[in-house]
């Protein structure tokens, strides 16, 4: 397909965030930890073999050219030749061998005599000149996108592919993501990597980057005392074990236990987003400490799990105001 775009299509809300103030040599931590490690765009690039479906033996749109997609609408959106720096972060290895070494031990392989691939991987990339701050904590606009082959059927003939997309902003106090849900899409399907670039940027044209850091904003104005907070997590610890017709009525919760304990703990012993001396916490601090412990989901709930917790600090916030909210059930 013949790309016939060749002006930037910015949304105009995102021409009112400041410039980005840029910090060098400061070791950031990952936008997502888990089981993932963090690579390079050369090694998806060269060392990695690229699946194919099976049937037909069609190959796959692979990690580095979804990645490459990715920055190509960010220059159509935002201006050419900006400097991108993706951060990349896989999981899930798949390994084989070549056919040479078909009686090898394993520890007796070359390394040009194994093939490697990833089932599941992350990116994030950083748009240089979109910043603005919440709560003292600096956000820049952020663009990225989850592959996972898992959520593939490979052992078919070739279909349209399925990716998961955001734009969005990290939270560089703590590189936490913030999500919302006009800014995600959790099933774009595309063909080939130019039909997957026109989907991308048709997603960052319909983003309100504007509206969503109101949102955020607004999160700061409101407070929960101790046992307020005490008793969302209570609810939040419940909800999985709700009985079916009920759960149906409630808004759903993605977070499972281990990341509400953590949770829990950060209220007290985080640097950034702990209490204050009286108990309270604002839902600004709130949110990103369910932000943070989304850092420890695997990368196919990743995205899914951080519009919920955008969606839960909202909804929490309304609840405090409107007892007609379905979000009450958590706070009441």
């Amino acid at each position: 397909m013949e790309l016939k775009i060749q002006t930037p299509v910015y949304n105009h809300a995102l021409t009112t965030i400041l410039p980005l103030l840029e910090v060098n040599n400061v070791k950031r931590k990952p936008f997502i930890e888990a089981n993932t490690e963090n690579v390079d765009l050369l090694h998806l690039q060269h060392d990695c073999i690229i699946p194919v479906f099976s049937k037909d033996n069609e190959r796959t749109i692979s990690h580095q050219e979804f990645i490459d997609a990715t920055k190509h609408a960010i220059n159509l959106a935002f201006g050419n030749n900006l400097e991108l720096h993706p951060e990349i972060r896989v999981s899930h290895t798949i390994k084989g061998r070549a056919p040479s070494a078909m009686h090898k031990k394993a520890i007796e392989l070359l390394e040009h005599e194994k093939t490697i691939y990833y089932e599941r991987m992350a990116f994030a990339i950083e748009v240089p000149g979109f910043t603005r701050d919440i709560g003292g904590n600096e956000l820049t606009l952020t663009v990225g996108g989850v592959r996972a082959y898992n959520h593939q059927n490979l052992f078919n003939k070739k279909s349209l592919e399925h990716f998961k997309f955001f734009i969005g902003f990290k939270n560089m106090v703590c590189c936490n993501m913030c999500v919302s849900s006009d800014g995600f899409v959790e099933d774009l399907r595309a063909s080939h990597p130019e039909e997957l670039m026109l989907h991308i940027l048709e997603v960052m044209r319909n983003y309100n980057a504007e509206l969503h850091l109101q949102k955020m904003n607004q999160l700061i104005q409101l407070t929960l005392s101790e046992k307020q907070f005490a008793q969302v997590l209570g609810k939040c610890r419940l909800h999985q074990y709700l009985p079916r017709d009920q759960k149906r009525l409630i808004p759903l919760l993605q977070f499972n236990d281990s990341q509400i304990n953590h949770i829990a703990r950060d209220y007290f012993q985080d640097e950034s987003f702990a209490r204050n001396k009286q108990g309270d916490i604002d839902l600004w601090r709130m949110y990103n400490l369910f932000t943070g412990a989304n850092k420890n989901s695997y990368i196919d709930l990743f995205l899914q799990r951080g519009v919920n917790a955008f969606e839960l600090a909202s909804g929490i916030g309304q609840a405090l105001t409107d007892k007609s909210s379905p979000y009450v059930w958590f706070v009441e």
